[in-house]
């Protein structure tokens, strides 16, 4: 009963704020003002506060709250560790497999030439300097590694 009364002379109030509005030629700003004046009378009129007014003093519906708010924070728990552990566990098992596939050794610095081969131990010559010789550098690679 109180909230629609003070619901109602809110409404009453911002129609007339919106009317002295208008009265100075600000019609964008009045029918604003007026819009917003009458969302209280018509949150009245379909019963919405009384219903609001029901569930703010009923302790069913705070536990109600309180039940949706644990529901909230368990998805956002399970969300963060998700993330953390780098999402599903089909994509971690496929992270796992990859991995370990493409496993190299970490000194490998020459690429290996089957199990039975032997690199040559002889140094490297120097390539000749000559000024038509355009590959002589990369001569000089492919003889440090041995092809």
């Amino acid at each position: 009963m109180i909230a629609e009364t003070v619901c109602s002379a809110v409404a009453a109030a911002g129609l007339g704020i919106a009317a002295v509005t208008a009265y100075r030629k600000r019609f964008l700003a009045a029918t604003r003002i007026a819009a917003y004046s009458l969302v209280p009378l018509g949150l009245v009129m379909t019963g919405v506060v009384d219903w609001l007014a029901d569930t703010a003093f009923s302790p069913t519906a705070w536990a109600g709250f309180g039940v949706l708010g644990l529901s909230w924070a368990l998805f956002a728990t399970t969300r963060a560790v998700d993330r953390r552990r780098g999402g599903t566990r089909k994509e971690r098992k496929e992270a796992r497999a990859a991995a370990q596939s493409d496993a190299v050794a970490p000194t490998a610095s020459a690429p290996s030439l089957g199990p039975g081969s032997r690199q040559s131990t002889r140094p490297a010559t120097a390539p000749k300097a000559g000024a038509g010789d355009d590959f002589s550098d990369i001569e000089a690679i492919l003889k440090k590694h041995g092809i």
